[in-house]
């Protein structure tokens, strides 16, 4: 990989090295270019040596001659699935052979989305690098197939606390602080330096909430500032509803058109949810009311599976009109392998049901990373997985057994949480997973949960749980490590991001990765405590997986039957074309087991 060089705290152009290796590649005389090159390659020296001058900064070249923007807007209500149009456009583009990079503005005051409740926000996404984000990451990288990181997520809080930040160091000399320019300023520099850090040819900006809400406002105004400094195109994501069969309304999205227009954005391409297929006479009242061609106005049905909205929009010839709105000559398609993958979800030959037994089952949204993972290793083997939600505090109540809601099941999972409610439910679901050869596997809480189960039933620690359930347990097989204990700060004490493990070879981890050290990502505040690590062992349970000092217990097994469950959350990095190795063992584990 060709590396540049970039002299710190400036914006000057880059100069690569391989220049360096050129015979007088800027045609001057000899002798000059001689003496040139001897003081660059002093510079480069002194920087490699003292690390004050330059930094390094990892370089591949862009397919483009310059960047490609492009903004998806939201009107008329939210949930219309913009994140999932911002995914298909990727993918498109994705197929030409282009890098793509999303980027998704989202308007709240939080910083992040860690203290956020999946009651409310649905699921937290993590990133490698620890960025704790809206759940719509998780449909990028998905689609996508690539690891994004922080850069990709601008939220309101960050936006806020970097101009503060700055002003309070007197960064504005003097001036007073505005939301244009300064703030729509920061905006613009950040999905520009996104861009560059990526070496992206398109950036697709996804603008959370809805157009006329409040809180995005300030950065809708600095892509319409953006629009006039580089080459961007808007995309209108709508809605179209049917009052009865036939009966298309166009009349809202022409409304919510002309709000948008009146901020001084014109979108070129528009995409309707709808209840059914748009009519030509639909379409041509949508192209003529809100200025588009009629070839413009894109159909986005409902469908069995998310995955097929690329195929669906390609049939459409978005691609052609994108590389045509964007200027861009490229031919050729490569979605093979997501064509036969689509293939294996719609058309499988198998079929098998698995239990997600959590606690916030009301919004299914909480778990769309562990549903999504089935998805896809059900593809890998050919076969529909059927997902039955468990609502674990049921069994708390004593509304339900786990043997009445697990019946039927061919394998069950615990997903993550925090809290005590529904936790014996949890430990009940997996105590009855075991003792009937039900394939388990158990994600971040899930792990803490199987090791209070065994510690209980088969270690004879009666009582036994985690110091976030009960502080007073004789048994606190659940604790903090040591050097977490004195962090008060929410988040501060969550181990977060992608974390290396090492697998004992023979195990049935090993035997899905088929390799010993992987690296999976992590949300979560407790650990198996180390003191109670030779009695689980001694009583049987296969400890699988630790960190690579061996210090930090990261897998467990049964030592019989399918039961595996990980400290980390595989599902987060599961993808379509890439299933995450622990959902495909367990799939195929449930396959068999209904044989």
């Amino acid at each position: 990989m060709l590396r540049h060089f970039r002299p710190r705290g400036k914006k000057s152009r880059a100069l690569p090295t391989p220049i360096l290796r050129r015979e007088n590649p800027f045609g001057v005389k000899k002798h000059i270019w001689k003496s040139c090159r001897q003081l660059f390659q002093l510079l480069l020296e002194e920087a490699s040596n003292t690390n004050k001058y330059f930094s390094t900064v990892a370089f591949s070249r862009m397919r483009l001659k310059s960047r490609r923007y492009i903004v998806v807007l939201g009107s008329l209500m939210s949930g219309l699935g913009k994140g999932i149009v911002t995914s298909s456009l990727g993918k498109l583009l994705q197929s030409k052979g282009l890098k793509v990079s999303p980027i998704k503005f989202d308007g709240y005051l939080n910083v992040d989305c860690g203290t956020m409740n999946p009651f409310r926000h649905g699921e937290v996404f993590v990133l490698d690098d620890g960025t704790e984000c809206d759940m719509d990451f998780g449909t990028y990288e998905r689609f996508l197939n690539i690891d994004l990181n922080g850069n990709n997520s601008i939220t309101g809080g960050k936006l806020f606390r970097n101009i503060i930040d700055k002003e309070r160091k007197g960064g504005f000399l003097g001036r007073d602080v505005q939301i244009v320019p300064h703030l729509t300023d920061e905006i613009k520099s950040w999905v520009r330096r996104t861009g560059d850090e990526q070496d992206a040819d398109v950036v697709i900006v996804e603008v959370g909430g809805t157009v006329g809400d409040l809180e995005n406002g300030y950065f809708l105004e600095a892509m319409r500032q953006f629009a006039n400094e580089e080459k961007v195109t808007f995309f209108q994501l709508t809605y179209v509803p049917s009052l009865s069969e036939g009966e298309l309304k166009t009349k809202p999205t022409q409304h919510a058109n002309k709000l948008i227009l009146s901020m001084g954005i014109k979108p070129s391409i528009i995409v309707c949810r709808e209840d059914e297929l748009l009519t030509r006479e639909a379409k041509e009242k949508i192209a003529m009311f809100c200025n588009v061609p009629i070839d413009n106005v894109f159909d986005d049905p409902d469908i069995d599976t998310i995955y097929e909205l690329p195929i669906i929009l390609e049939r459409q010839k978005m691609t052609e009109l994108l590389l045509s709105e964007m200027g861009i000559d490229e031919k050729g398609e490569d979605m093979k392998g997501w064509r036969a993958a689509l293939e294996r979800i719609k058309s499988p030959t198998k079929e098998i049901t698995v239990a997600i037994t959590g606690k916030y089952t009301a919004v299914k949204d909480a778990y769309v990373s562990v549903k999504e993972a089935l998805v896809h290793a059900g593809a890998r083997h050919n076969a529909r997985v059927i997902v039955k939600w468990v609502e674990t505090s049921d069994i708390d109540s004593g509304k339900a057994t786990a043997k009445e809601l697990l019946h039927g099941c061919d394998g069950i999972i615990v997903p993550g949480g925090y809290g005590s409610r529904g936790t014996e439910g949890k430990i009940a679901c997996i105590r009855h997973a075991r003792e009937n050869g039900l394939p388990f596997l158990g994600l971040c809480y899930g792990l803490q949960m199987a090791v209070i189960e065994w510690a209980r039933h088969k270690c004879g620690m009666e009582g036994a749980n985690s110091t976030e359930i009960d502080e007073k347990t004789k048994y606190s097989v659940i604790d903090f490590l040591p050097e977490q204990r004195g962090v008060r700060d929410k988040g501060a004490n969550q181990r977060l991001g992608a974390w290396p493990c090492k697998l004992a070879k023979g195990t049935r981890a090993y035997s899905a990765y088929g390799t010993d050290s992987i690296s999976e990502r992590h949300r979560h505040r407790y650990e198996v405590n180390n003191d109670f690590r030779e009695k689980l062992s001694q009583g049987g349970l296969v400890i699988s997986g630790t960190s690579p000092d061996g210090n930090i217990v990261e897998v467990i097994e049964w030592p019989e039957g399918f039961g595996v469950a990980t400290q980390a959350h595989p599902e987060l990095k599961s993808r379509l074309e890439r299933p995450a190795p622990l959902f495909v063992a367990f799939v195929e584990a449930c396959l068999k087991r209904k044989k």
